[in-house]
């Protein structure tokens, strides 16, 4: 039974076999399972301070970044099915390799939750130059899938402008010229 139209289109994979797209899910949705995995092996809830009392804790998100996270995720990883549809190619091939880097990137910062600023920084430049390499590689065979996995610097500063409001933190003593 072929599949509908929307599906393909969405999928980009017109063309390809129901395994070939099978085995893409597959692939994309393994990556996204071990990245969490990891994560979840790694990261330790508890708070660190002498006068605590040692349970679990669950923290709050700290910025609107940290609500938009899993969604920029999410469309990097539609975005590396819709490469695994695309014609096979050396494009294709980089852009995989670029992809699974990210998402290996993505996921060791997760997992060691840098604290200091300087971490912060090398994890943010890290995350968003991986994301920006793939972005550009994707957009050369799929302008649809480049799209989806391009960095959103602004979707990145509404998050943050609505955490801060949430919050009740005062954003004119942090403007910059810049």
């Amino acid at each position: 039974m072929p599949r509908p139209r929307p599906v393909d289109r969405f999928l980009n994979s017109k063309g390809r076999s129901g395994r070939h797209v099978a085995t893409g899910l597959a692939v994309t949705a393994g990556v996204g399972l071990v990245a969490s995995a990891l994560v979840a092996l790694t990261a330790d809830p508890r708070e660190t301070s002498p006068e605590h009392d040692g349970r679990p804790i669950v923290q709050k998100p700290r910025t609107g970044y940290s609500i938009l996270l899993p969604a920029l995720m999410s469309a990097a990883t539609l975005a590396g099915l819709r490469v695994w549809n695309a014609p096979s190619g050396p494009d294709r091939n980089s852009a995989l390799r670029l992809w699974s880097v990210s998402q290996a990137v993505s996921a060791f910062w997760m997992a060691s939750r840098p604290r200091s600023m300087a971490g912060q920084m090398i994890a943010a430049m890290m995350s968003a130059g991986m994301a920006a390499a793939f972005a550009h590689q994707a957009r050369k065979i799929d302008p649809r899938a480049g799209f989806m996995a391009s960095p959103m610097g602004s979707a990145v500063r509404w998050g943050n402008m609505i955490g801060d409001k949430l919050h009740g933190r005062d954003q004119t003593r942090n403007v910059t010229v810049h």
